[in-house]
């Protein structure tokens, strides 16, 4: 995995291989979530016999630890063991995503784009692109996991580049950096709508718009760009060393020149052909993917399948035009070898179903999370270092609870009257709590994409494992947490506008 193991090494480096092998000296990430549903059952029963309980900072209701070795409880994780598998949300997206890509791959098309790829674009350029690309990513929801990740892993070795680093930026993007991006996404909204709700606790008309923290959202953009690409050229990849995999994608037919031409014509078509269809159904001319009152929520919905198209009709293309596909049962074969190399996949998000879903019955999330916000709060900090604080509470709870609404939920109703009483808006907090709880994505196993970033890596790497990934990820996760921080402090320092009539500052009745 590492290069230069007799040679000198920096103490960043000592640090982040002593976190890997610690990290890999834990069972498999398949025994790792196993033992991890087995303990919160436990607690769980630990902790409802001792009455442990909270009140909701946003409903007022006492919520009570709930003991899942109780009837109940063991009834229900019996009952509802398969559909806490069938409905774990990564599952679906990466197998579908996964099935238009494996053709791509398998007709020969990734590896042809990728030497396409490798002619035309500097290689200096590509850390940029793919950390840029991976925060843009969150317009398409959490397609970036599933669709830019591998394909990050796939461009750098086609370069000649460590597979691992270029999978580790476009995580980086996608995952640490999720709630920036140049335009607003599906979270302004929702997180807008907390943020209100919170804020009117303390002035019942204040209004908080989605384009609450636009203004930041696009600094930190490019702030982000700029220290991911760093981290990835002067520690990510240094570190990995040199790789031994060969320079273009290993799997697909390779054909001649004149083949390799027609097929990326045919693709090329193809993907053009595709993206009119998407805009005929998302246009007001055809509507398909509209809702009644002409919003685009449907087609963010259908993301998923779209993108699959997007690879799977190229693909195809390609392989008919190519000759490297020559009948139906041939792609029937290709689409079965992509989902036989999901298969560790499959049963790890087996496990890891039951364990989110443990974990949220037992409410042990829910608890630690607001006894965390309700000891930050006793402190008695203010100004600056309090907002700080937050963000780092934040990140802690992000290692409890996946979902950034779910948590904004829960914190927004403390935090946001607490900090505007002490003179910050609503928008502030709000900016802080998207630093937080972005920074540590790339470092909680709790990420419902976590095993499937281990299970892409593993493509290139099969002694890849837990403590491999996080040690990757951790400088990405320590630079964007110091670096974002900076940003925002110096923005309240300033005063500058978060968005359009959004200010730093609370003034009561201003």
């Amino acid at each position: 995995m590492r290069a230069g193991r007799g040679a000198r090494r920096g103490v960043l480096a000592r640090v982040l291989d002593g976190i890997e092998r610690a990290g890999n000296r834990l069972p498999d990430p398949l025994t790792l979530f196993a033992i991890a549903a087995l303990v919160v059952v436990v607690t769980s029963w630990f902790a409802a016999g001792a009455g442990v309980s909270v009140r909701h900072p946003g409903t007022g209701e006492t919520v009570h630890a709930v003991s899942l070795l109780s009837r109940d409880g063991l009834r229900r994780m019996l009952t509802e063991m398969v559909p806490n598998f069938t409905a774990f949300p990564p599952l679906g997206t990466v197998l579908v995503v996964m099935l238009g890509i494996g053709v791509a791959e398998r007709t020969g098309l990734v590896a042809a784009a990728l030497r396409g790829l490798v002619a035309m674009m500097p290689a200096s350029a590509l850390p940029a692109t793919l950390v840029f690309a991976g925060v843009m990513s969150s317009l398409a929801a959490d397609a970036g996991y599933v669709v830019l990740t591998p394909l990050g892993a796939v461009v750098f070795a086609g370069m000649g580049r460590h597979p691992l680093a270029g999978l580790a930026a476009a995580f980086a993007g996608v995952s640490a950096g999720f709630s920036a991006n140049l335009v607003l996404t599906a979270l302004d909204p929702l997180l807008a709508g907390f943020t209100q709700a919170a804020a009117r606790l303390v002035d019942p008309a204040y209004v908080v718009h989605p384009t609450a923290n636009y203004y930041f959202m696009v600094a930190s953009t490019l702030l982000l760009t700029v220290v991911g690409t760093l981290v990835t050229v002067r520690v990510v990849e240094p570190r990995l060393g040199t790789w031994r995999g060969g320079t273009v994608a290993e799997t697909g037919a390779i054909v001649s020149g004149t083949g390799q031409r027609r097929g990326l014509l045919a693709a090329g078509l193809a993907l053009l052909a595709t993206l009119a269809l998407i805009a005929w159904l998302v246009l007001p001319t055809g509507a398909v993917l509209r809702d009644e009152a002409g919003g685009i929520e449907p087609f963010y919905r259908a993301l998923v399948p779209l993108l699959m198209l997007a690879f799977l009709l190229p693909g195809i293309a390609y392989g008919v035009a190519a000759g490297t596909l020559r009948s139906d049962k041939q792609l029937a074969v290709m689409a079965g070898d992509t989902m036989a190399t999901m298969g560790s996949y499959v049963v790890l998000a087996f496990v890891a179903a039951q364990f989110v879903a443990y974990f949220g019955w037992s409410n042990l999330g829910l608890v630690v999370a607001v006894r965390g916000a309700d000891l930050l709060k006793a402190l008695g900090i203010g100004g600056v270092p309090l907002l700080v604080g937050f963000v780092l509470v934040s990140a802690a709870i992000n290692f409890l609870i996946g979902s950034a609404s779910a948590k904004w939920a829960i914190v927004a109703p403390v935090f946001v009257p607490m900090l505007m009483l002490m003179g910050y808006s609503p928008e502030t907090v709000q900016a802080a709590y998207r630093v937080g709880d972005s920074v540590t994505n790339v470092v909680t196993p709790l990420l419902p994409y976590f095993p499937i970033i281990i299970a892409f890596a593993r493509r290139y790497d099969p002694d890849v494992g837990l403590g491999t990934l996080v040690a990757a990820m951790m400088p990405y996760s320590v630079a964007f947490l110091l670096s974002w921080l900076v940003l925002l402090v110096a923005w309240v320092m300033l005063g500058v506008p978060l968005g359009p009539g959004a200010p730093v500052h609370y003034v009561p009745g201003g």
